[in-house]
């Protein structure tokens, strides 16, 4: 009997359902657009219904897709989880109604909410980073919810049961990274010691079944968040295994090993995984890029000087460079290693002899810069510059952008041939909570079907040259919010 493994990958623009072989093959998937609300400046929701009814979607279309190629429901043995870490959905306990719209990691409306609590800190935006690792910003969940508790929620009914997993918990400013238990003295900073917070728990482990649809029975068995299960998905489980992301944001993982690191240069300590509650949990430093692929997805949809991420490729490719012109995408702030709130989107370097062609790879370009400076940082911390860089998401299709990352990054760019790789990173787990895999050396035959590798084809000083006129850009985006 095959032994099949489904992942819900539910993210910012889609959710897909992708059924894998226990070799880490595609056997089927289905996915559909998700949309996303803007109520106003720098706001970003989602309605959760809509989210649940996407899931629900995709499962029953991917399932009929498994029964056309000859499997059946039953093959499917166990349900992995990846999901949006920083964005929060709040809802009534008693009823299982949300009580707001789902509030996206990229919303910025918590600018003022920050503000106070940087004053309550004594103007000390780290205070909590030693607890937590992450630095108080918009990015967070705990600033979200101390925005809804301020603005919008009254409190509900004493019943229901929640769990969540390390990883996605390590994202809310609330759970000692030390100890993987929420923090009294975080909890307390922010006022929220009366809130009931999900019980947490390994990110392998059977926690409850499918309770209806054509998958109904099937155990849930392991859950990350998005990142982490790529990191997984890519088998980064050596400390110095390193992994970026190119999807709605950017987002580079570095595993540090069995031990958090606390950076000194402006990048997040983070959990990478835990696969069981006995086991101990893996560490990574971690820089996020606020805006990636959603930068094509603003011309395409805001500017509508393109029709696709085809097109924006294709006229990327008509130049050889960007002309001196520079895309910052900080459409609400920018995230590691700048950590600026007040920084806001802004083309630099614009003359009589711009075309759309050079906005469009200097659109490709802000994508790489802002991981150089992710990756130069990482590089400050470790003491051990990275050699290599395992890469997957959207951005990675672009034969072009990912040239572009090892001209400026100096070094090779590896793409796997199956790039669904945080798809696979929550069937992985799921997968090993339930025997498919006994330990983590089965999973060497897993996903082995080559990559595609990118080396550098410029000069040091051209390198160079292009990442100081960036970091040019960079200093003039600050300061506008």
């Amino acid at each position: 009997m095959p032994q099949l493994i489904g992942a819900i990958d539910q993210g910012t623009t889609s959710t897909r359902f992708v059924i894998f072989d226990e070799q880490g093959n595609l056997v089927t998937h289905h996915q559909m657009e998700l949309e996303q609300h803007s109520p106003q400046p720098g706001w970003m929701e989602h309605d959760p219904y809509d989210t649940l009814d996407s899931v629900r979607t995709c499962m029953l279309h991917a399932v009929h897709k498994l029964e056309g190629l000859g499997y059946s429901r039953e093959d499917i043995t166990c349900i992995g989880l990846t999901n949006q870490r920083e964005t929060i959905v709040t809802w009534d306990k008693l009823t299982g109604q949300p009580l707001y719209p789902a509030i996206l990691w990229s919303d910025a409306r918590t600018l003022e909410t920050v503000q106070q609590l940087t004053e309550k800190a004594g103007g000390n935006t780290h205070l909590l980073e030693p607890i937590c690792g992450l630095p108080l910003t918009t990015y967070f969940t705990a600033v979200k919810l101390r925005w809804l508790l301020d603005n919008n929620l009254t409190g509900g009914a004493e019943n229901g049961i929640m769990v969540t997993d390390v990883t996605n918990a390590s994202r809310t400013m609330l759970m000692d990274i030390h100890t993987l238990q929420w923090s009294a003295e975080a909890l307390s900073f922010f006022e929220l010691d009366l809130v009931q917070l999900p019980k947490i728990v390994s990110s392998s482990q059977v926690y409850g079944h499918v309770h209806e649809g054509p998958l109904a029975g099937v155990p849930i068995s392991g859950c990350l968040g998005d990142q982490q299960a790529a990191l997984v998905g890519q088998k980064c489980f050596s400390a110095g295994d390193a992994k970026n992301t190119y999807g709605t944001g950017c987002f580079m993982l570095f595993n540090t090993g069995d031990e958090p690191v606390v950076s000194k240069n402006g990048l997040l300590s983070t959990v990478a995984y835990q696969f069981g509650s006995d086991n101990k949990a893996a560490y990574a430093l971690e820089g996020s890029v606020a805006v990636a692929g959603s930068s094509i997805n603003w011309l395409r949809d805001n500017l509508r000087v393109i029709q696709n991420t085809h097109q924006l490729n294709e006229l990327a490719a008509q130049v050889d460079d960007s002309a001196g012109t520079y895309f910052v995408t900080a459409f609400a702030g920018l995230f590691a290693p700048y950590w600026n709130d007040t920084a806001r989107g802004t083309i630099c370097g614009l003359t009589q002899f711009t075309r759309l062609e050079h906005i469009c790879r200097a659109t490709l370009e802000s994508v790489c810069f802002q991981s150089k400076a992710i990756l130069d940082a990482m590089n400050k911390d470790s003491g051990k510059p990275l050699r290599s860089l395992k890469v997957d998401g959207g951005m990675s299709n672009s034969d072009l952008c990912m040239q572009i990352q090892a001209n400026l990054l100096g070094i090779n760019v590896e793409r796997p041939m199956m790039r669904e790789s945080t798809a696979l990173g929550a069937a992985i787990a799921a997968g090993l909570a339930v025997g498919v895999w006994k330990t983590m050396d089965d999973l060497t035959s897993v996903n082995q079907q080559g990559n595609t590798v990118f080396e550098s084809a410029i000069s040091i000083e051209k390198r160079t040259t292009m990442y100081e006129g960036w970091m040019k850009a960079v200093e003039s985006s600050f300061g506008w919010a």
